[in-house]
């Protein structure tokens, strides 16, 4: 894309994802080649949809894992996207990617049309650095087992992403409150969580004794 261009749709980029894959199932390396040079954002959005539909169960620690990946590289200013072969050769089921791509896609056209390229020097290197460091916290809480707490960190990954794509420096800073509330989402959650079974603990030991 040339300096001043206006960016490629995010919604238009997915459909073309949508045709690009006829197999059963969707190898990362696959998807990485795909992408070319813009892999870190379209992945990170990728990774991310699926946090924040519901019914998705059991593939936060993987895209989680996944996600560490384009997060080191943008701390480190990495432009192209390099995985490990045993990473590359993950594979995923096509029909989950476009189950969630499909849903999404309705959603990004209309978050679009307040979308568009201002203060790009928030979304290019070096602030692209603390921006790899967020996602990289965004993905190390998808990682973590606990239940009820994707869909705030995949929000986080998902505005991060458009404002890649569309070099939004405006959006980009957005991000931060939305990282900072999933950090204490997570904090306040895992700790009452706490409080709430040794609760529970202490009462099963007052039950039985009684």
């Amino acid at each position: 894309m040339a300096a001043g261009e206006a960016p490629d749709s995010v919604a238009d980029l997915l459909e073309d994802l949508l045709a690009a894959f006829p197999n059963e199932r969707v190898s990362v390396g696959e998807l990485i080649d795909k992408l070319e040079s813009r892999a870190h954002g379209v992945l990170l959005l990728i990774l991310a949809l699926p946090m924040c539909l519901p019914n998705v169960p059991g593939i936060s620690t993987v895209f989680g894992l996944l996600m560490l990946a384009p997060a080191l590289q943008m701390m480190f200013g990495q432009r192209a996207m390099w995985l490990p072969r045993q990473m590359r050769a993950w594979s995923f089921p096509r029909e989950g990617l476009c189950k969630a791509l499909r849903a999404a896609i309705p959603s990004l056209r209309k978050i679009e049309r307040l979308i568009k390229p201002r203060w790009p020097a928030l979304t290019q290197w070096p602030a692209t650095s603390l921006v790899g460091l967020q996602t990289l916290i965004m993905a190390l809480i998808l990682i973590l087992p606990i239940w009820g707490a994707n869909l705030t960190p995949g929000v986080t990954v998902v505005l991060t992403a458009m404002a890649l794509l569309q070099r939004d420096g405006v959006l980009m800073l957005l991000t931060v409150p939305a990282a900072l509330g999933s950090m204490a989402w997570v904090y306040f959650g895992a700790k009452y969580s706490i409080y709430a079974l040794e609760w529970l603990i202490e009462w099963l030991r007052a039950f039985g004794a009684s």
